[in-house]
């Protein structure tokens, strides 16, 4: 089980337990870490990977109005290499068509033509540490034990700017780890805890194109 906690808060937020369904990983999100069935009052939505776990999509525990699409997040692992992540938010517009159910193929592979509503995150490149022989991020002392978990994602399309960049240098959500179990996590606008806690839990699925 995987818990969620505030320390700005000074209180626990949500706790996740792994499920397997058939060839499928769920992580099932809930506020009573006591209670983890999607049939619970205290159920907040879920997490769905694909078969190579290379590719995961958000589900909130509301049921999804005409036109609606879940959140996904892609990852992937090279070995001696840097890891590579893409994460898609979706805020719907009225104007998009009730028909349209699915997530475009093409806004995953190329988020820098998102179209207007869309929240683009990507990994920040980390940078080739030539003493310690290792890629290196700096998380300003939030994250303290090397693990390829960790990341940091910055916004490359604004929702509302489409057409425009976004700064590379600012970090929306970062993780990682400072403890044999412990990790943090700090994220900002636009993302929210539930957002932030479900792209920090596909660090830990199984990746089979990876491992």
């Amino acid at each position: 089980m995987i818990w969620f906690w505030s320390r700005q808060l000074g209180k626990f937020l949500f706790a996740a337990r792994r499920y397997r369904h058939g060839a499928h990983i769920e992580y099932i999100m809930s506020l009573d870490a006591d209670d983890l069935s999607q049939g619970s009052n205290a159920y907040v939505g879920k997490l769905s990977s694909d078969f190579l776990g290379t590719n995961y999509k958000i589900f909130d525990s509301q049921p999804p109005h005409s036109g609606a699409k879940p959140a996904s997040s892609r990852a992937s692992r090279r070995f001696a290499s840097t890891r590579r992540m893409v994460c898609l938010i979706k805020c719907p517009l009225q104007e998009e068509k009730d028909n349209d159910k699915h997530l475009d193929d093409t806004k995953m592979k190329m988020p820098t033509n998102a179209a207007s509503g869309h929240t683009v995150l990507k990994n920040k490149a980390p940078r080739w540490h030539e003493h310690l022989q290792c890629w290196c991020l700096n998380f300003h002392g939030r994250v303290t034990v090397a693990s390829v978990k960790n990341f940091q994602l910055s916004a490359t399309v604004y929702p509302s700017q489409p057409g425009r960049k976004g700064d590379k240098e600012t970090v929306v959500p970062q993780f990682g780890k400072v403890g044999d179990d412990t990790f943090t996590m700090d994220y900002r606008q636009p993302l929210s805890a539930f957002l932030a806690f479900s792209i920090g839990l596909t660090s830990f699925g199984t990746k089979l194109a990876c491992e």
